[in-house]
């Protein structure tokens, strides 16, 4: 955008008022531009913040702060979102047919009204446009595509974001149904929506007349996910919570499904909730999100806490460990990724396939494959690139992220994921043994994979830039005492890989670092990686704890 005076914020401010449907965000607006005309600085900081720039689309589709103006989430940016969407299918429909769109949403703030201006945009643009019957998880949107063979699918969420964001996540149909979209597509669309926020008011848009989905595809959705499960041989107490989420009603009927015990739920926590007034922040790697699950799993005596995000397309773990103050260990996403990768591996045996990962989770999942007689796939992080991995028979991102069904899911799915942990859990149980010992036996057959994560939030996106920048200009020789043997920077689209904004740092001994931005929120995160693969049990946790203790020491004062 071109550099505005205050004069022009405040003309797009009242223009955008003008087209704005939500009485909301336009009383808020007009109370901002009424101070910004008396001179208020802070107001005009304001309109400047919200004017100045444009959220961006992009493979994560649109995510931000409900708020008015172009640089929030709003029912004109979702229009125009839309409006932009429906043009892009229409220039590339090649069926005699229109083509179609299937809409889910969740729980969050404005979900429901935003996915019914999808809707009614795209049907009036021409689309074919389909809503999902009631909120509902991520993965059965992602699913449904595939399952309605739809054109494209779109997803009000804005998944573990902070609870006053909400988002527009786009899927596309065809050869790679159901999974996130990718260049050029991204690029294709946002220039479609750049062209509609240009010409048309959102009060110009023909608005039509959509579908509700019955609920065949969800019952469909449940069948496919039950399926991943094996009868259980033992039934371990399980704690569940949806944290404020859609993930219960959908993950109760699975269970049920699937043969499970329903398990013992964190009450305060179970039904959705945009507020998600009992946690800082909706996400289950935030420190204390996990703290009302670890109550209820004390109470509960529980084997195991299961934990999805508020649109149940993650999934965390936590096991009983007595040396916790919690009495509870959230395992990481790379544990509980190495150990359902090692489940499909054995399944696996003897046939084919691909294990995939993206380049910042662990290495681990590598040696799996390569013991089983499989493929292995390191990927640009995000599901958009780890569900396109050819002959994909798994998939994961340390970030909680896990597709184990990618027949049905092309995408990371918290449910599906859950119940095949679940399966693994009531196996082992069976056997007398636990997750814990299994974690053990991989750690003796594949080596001791330990991992840590720096993440560095902003609120100055420049800082980030800055970080960077200073890394590629002044590279370490040495980070914690261990001499870095080379840097290697994907912005230069090395490896086979899109030019991506990533650093990668080996060592001696093979541990790796990996610096980059976080795609969908302000953080600089650091992902570091070691392995032991000599000696005892107790020898290798203490020399991969070790090396991954130094370089998290090295790599906070490094970025800090």
């Amino acid at each position: 955008m071109p550099q505005l005076t205050d004069a022009d914020r405040i003309a797009r401010a009242e223009a955008w008022i003008a087209q704005d449907p939500d009485p909301e965000t336009r009383d808020e607006l007009a109370v901002i531009v009424a101070r910004a005309r008396t001179g208020d600085a802070a107001a005009s900081a304001d309109l400047a913040d919200r004017f100045d720039a444009r959220l961006a689309f992009g493979t994560a589709g649109l995510r931000g702060e409900i708020a008015a103006g172009p640089n929030r989430m709003n029912r004109v940016l979702v229009s125009q979102g839309a409006a932009g969407l429906a043009a892009h299918l229409l220039e590339r429909s090649t069926d005699a047919g229109a083509p179609s769109v299937v809409i889910g949403y969740d729980g969050r703030r404005n979900s429901e009204a935003f996915a019914r201006d999808v809707a009614e945009v795209m049907s009036g643009a021409g689309v074919r446009a389909i809503l999902l019957p009631r909120l509902l998880p991520t993965p059965v949107l992602a699913f449904a595509v595939r399952h309605l063979t739809a054109s494209a699918g779109v997803m009000i969420t804005a998944s573990h974001n902070p609870p006053n964001d909400n988002g527009m996540k786009v899927y596309l149909g065809g050869s790679d149904a159901g999974s996130q979209i990718v260049a050029p597509a991204d690029a294709e669309i946002a220039a479609q929506i750049d062209r509609v926020a240009a010409t048309t008011s959102v009060t110009d848009l023909a608005r039509g007349a959509f579908e509700v989905a019955d609920e065949t595809v969800v019952d469909a959705y449940v069948a496919a996910t039950a399926a991943v499960a094996s009868a259980p041989a033992a039934q371990p107490r399980v704690v569940y919570t949806a944290m404020h989420g859609v993930g219960w009603e959908t993950m109760r009927r699975v269970l049920e499904t699937a043969g499970f015990d329903a398990p013992a739920l964190v009450a305060e926590q179970i039904e959705p909730d945009g507020r998600f007034p009992t946690v800082s922040f909706p996400n289950p790697e935030e420190p204390g999100a996990m703290d009302l699950s670890f109550a209820a799993a004390r109470a509960a005596g529980a084997d195991l806490v299961i934990a999805n995000d508020p649109d149940a397309d993650r999934l965390a773990v936590a096991i009983p460990d007595i040396d916790e103050p919690e009495g509870y260990r959230r395992l990481t996403g790379n544990e509980v990724g190495l150990l359902l990768g090692w489940q499909v591996a054995e399944q696996a045996a003897g046939s084919h396939g691909t294990l995939a990962c993206s380049i910042v989770s662990s290495p681990g999942l590598e040696a799996v494959a390569r013991a089983h007689g499989l493929g292995f796939r390191a990927t640009l992080t995000g599901f958009k690139w780890i569900s396109r991995a050819p002959d994909l028979v798994f998939g994961f991102e340390e970030a909680l992220g896990y597709l184990v069904n990618p027949g049905t899911v092309r995408d990371k799915d918290g449910i599906s994921a859950a119940v095949a942990f679940l399966s693994l859990a009531a196996r082992l149980a069976a056997e007398g043994r636990t997750i814990a010992d299994r974690l053990d036996e991989f750690a003796l057959r594949f080596g001791r994979f330990d991992s840590s994560q720096v993440s560095i939030r902003v609120t100055d996106l420049s800082r980030i830039a800055d970080v960077m920048a200073r890394l590629r200009a002044e590279p370490p020789t040495e980070v914690g005492g261990i001499r870095v043997e080379r840097i290697d920077d994907l912005a230069a689209g090395i490896d086979g890989y899109p030019p991506s904004d990533v650093l990668r740092l080996v060592f001696d001994g093979g541990a790796r670092v990996m610096v980059r931005p976080s795609g969908t929120e302000p953080k600089l995160k650091v992902y570091i990686d070691a392995a032991a693969t000599e000696g005892s049990l107790e020898e290798r946790r203490v020399a991969a704890a070790d090396t991954v203790s130094r370089l998290e020491a090295g790599m906070r004062a490094l970025v800090s």
